[in-house]
C-alpha cells in the first residue's frame, strides 16, 4: 500500500469512529425527554403532599396562625352585600385575633351564602350561620376553633357595634364562636354586653340597611319569617 493510501484510509478510520462515538448525544430528542419526565412526577408528586396537608384551625393552633396573620394585613374594613341592601363595616385595630379571623374567613368566602338568622328587634342582628350543606361544608374545611374574648381595649357595644357571641359549646371563658357576629342596633348602644362579648369594629355606612334587618318579622325563636341572605361579604378599601 502506498504512503498516500494509507494516510487516507487512517483518515477515513478515524472520521468513523469518531461519529459514532459522538452519536449518541446528538440525539436533541433524548435530551429533552429525560428531564422533562423527572419534572412532571416531582410537579405531581408536590401537588399530592399539598392536598394531604390540608390546613385546617383548630384550637390548637388558631392563635398562633391569626397571630401571624393579621401581621400584614392592611384593610380594616368589609362590606356585607345582603338581600336587602349593602353596608360597610371596619375593624378596629387593637383588637387583632377578631379583626383577622373577620378578614380571613371573609376571603375565604365563608359567609358568601349565610343568613342573618337570629333577630332580635330593637337590639341586634346575628348572623354569619345557615341551615344549609354549604355553610356546614365550609365550616368542615376551615376548623373547629373558638377565640378567646378580648374585653380590655375599652369599646363599648355602642349603636352599629359589631361583636362577636359566645359559643353555643358551654365554656367558663365566655369563648367566641368564630363563625357568627352580631350588630347592636339599640340606641345609643346595648352597655350590659360590655365586658362578656367582644366589640371588633362599627357599621360605617348603610345603618339603615341594618335597621331594615332588624325590623323583618321573626317568629317565636327570633329567626326571621323570611330569609335574609348575605349574598357576598367582601374586603374594600
Amino acid at each position: 500500500m502506498s504512503y498516500l493510501k494509507f494516510t487516507c484510509f487512517a483518515i477515513l478510520l478515524l472520521f468513523f469512529f469518531g461519529a459514532c462515538k459522538q452519536s449518541p448525544a446528538s440525539n436533541p430528542k433524548e435530551e429533552n425527554t429525560k428531564p422533562l419526565k423527572v419534572e412532571t412526577v416531582a410537579a405531581d408528586t408536590i401537588a399530592e403532599i399539598k392536598e394531604e396537608e390540608t390546613f385546617l384551625l383548630t384550637e390548637e393552633n388558631a392563635i398562633d396562625f391569626f397571630f401571624d396573620y393579621q401581621k400584614n394585613l392592611k384593610t380594616t374594613k368589609v362590606k356585607l352585600t345582603t338581600s336587602l341592601g349593602s353596608f360597610t363595616v371596619q375593624l378596629y385595630d387593637n383588637v387583632p385575633y377578631h379583626k383577622a379571623n373577620f378578614i380571613y374567613l371573609t376571603k375565604k368566602g365563608y359567609f358568601d351564602n349565610t343568613m342573618f338568622h337570629r333577630v332580635v328587634k330593637d337590639f341586634i342582628i346575628q348572623g354569619g350561620n345557615a341551615d344549609n350543606v354549604e355553610t356546614a361544608r365550609k365550616r368542615k374545611e376551615i376548623g373547629r376553633y373558638l377565640l378567646p374574648p378580648d374585653t380590655r381595649k375599652g369599646y363599648k357595644h355602642h349603636r352599629g357595634t359589631i361583636s362577636m357571641p359566645s359559643s353555643e359549646i358551654d365554656n367558663p371563658h365566655m369563648l367566641a364562636s368564630p363563625y357568627e357576629f352580631f350588630i347592636v342596633v339599640t340606641n345609643p348602644g346595648s352597655y350590659h354586653l360590655d365586658g362578656d362579648f367582644t366589640p371588633f369594629g362599627k357599621v360605617i355606612s348603610g345603618m339603615d340597611v341594618v335597621d331594615k334587618i332588624n325590623q323583618q318579622p321573626v317568629d317565636t325563636g327570633d329567626w326571621p319569617m323570611q330569609n335574609i341572605n348575605i349574598l357576598k361579604a367582601e374586603i374594600v378599601q
